[in-house]
């Protein structure tokens, strides 16, 4: 029955090979098709940019193209339909990452599912192991499926924690200037000018779109949006309320800062107290054992000396 198998794999592989084979003859008779067309135009005279580039497409155009579509298209039938707002939330939250959109998202799920399922499924029948190949095949396909999703909440996760580590000295910072006599938008630009990190990039963000025509307030809760910081969200909700209501700036800006410095204070101690259960495992299972031997040991060797 095995051996059934494996001759249905070895089809398999010589099948993918002849339909790889007959789409590069394809592309091949097209390329010279395409090469013909242009060497009669060229004996023609010159040949227009616009036509050539037409005719003569780049290889992104030619098979990256068409293959991304066909990954997306395969992975869209295993998605919920309101998949790519959740990831768009992502996204935000993973600072939008150059060149990643939902699209390349679903296709790099659909490569990963498809190398890392496909390569261990061939492997394994290969080497005769047809029930390990369909066990190993469909459990590493699902998580090369779920990885990217798996990296992208990592990433969201530093960065929430980047943002929250930073963000009590850059409202202090933010209150002096307040204090010193600058204006909001002025002292939110020298903020963003004297920090990094991705705390600077949504200051920066906020005030390019203040500058294109969005009000204040629409602009920090589009920044609420796009962190998953308590923090954060308290802040900008007292901006908020303070520009509705007209309270001074400064106040709200002197509040905030105890109240920070009161939460930090706080986490440091939170994870104090979680240290000692954090490194019980450790001690039992790799410090413990260790001590156990090296004062145990000698007096084990003589008791078993003295009984031989």
């Amino acid at each position: 029955m095995e051996s059934m198998y494996l001759i249905g794999g070895l089809l398999a592989v010589f099948a993918g090979l002849a339909i790889a084979l007959t789409s590069a003859v394809a592309v091949g008779r097209q390329r010279s098709q395409v090469a013909h067309s242009l060497a009669t135009i060229q004996g023609m005279g010159s040949v227009p940019t616009e036509m050539l580039q037409r005719l003569d497409p780049p290889f992104a155009q030619r098979v990256t193209v068409p293959l991304r579509a066909a990954l997306v298209g395969a992975a869209k039938r295993l998605t919920p339909s309101d998949w790519n707002a959740r990831v768009r939330s992502r996204l935000d939250l993973a600072g939008n990452p150059r060149g990643w959109d939902p699209e390349r998202l679903l296709a790099t799920k659909s490569a990963a599912a498809l190398g890392l399922g496909g390569g261990a499924a061939m492997l394994l029948l290969l080497g005769g192991s047809t029930g390990s190949a369909l066990l190993w095949g469909g459990g590493l396909a699902a998580f090369g499926f779920f990885l990217p999703d798996i990296l992208l909440k990592n990433a969201a996760q530093k960065r929430s924690q980047r943002i929250q580590k930073d963000l009590p000295d850059a409202v202090d910072l933010l209150s002096i200037s307040v204090e010193s006599g600058l204006a909001f938008d002025a002292a939110l630009a020298q903020v963003a000018r004297n920090t990094d990190g991705p705390l600077s990039e949504e200051f920066t963000r906020v005030l390019q779109e203040m500058q294109i025509g969005k009000g204040r307030s629409e602009a920090m809760k589009a920044l609420a949006e796009r962190t998953d910081v308590d923090e954060m969200n308290t802040f900008l909700g007292s901006l908020v309320q303070a520009e509705k209501l007209g309270i001074p700036i400064v106040e709200v800006l002197r509040v905030q800062t105890g109240e920070m410095r009161l939460k930090r204070s706080q986490r440091a101690e939170e994870q104090a107290m979680k240290l000692p259960v954090k490194i019980l495992f450790p001690v039992l299972f790799g410090i413990f054992p260790a001590l156990m031997i090296v004062i145990l040991g000698p007096a084990v060797i003589r008791i078993m000396d003295a009984f031989s």
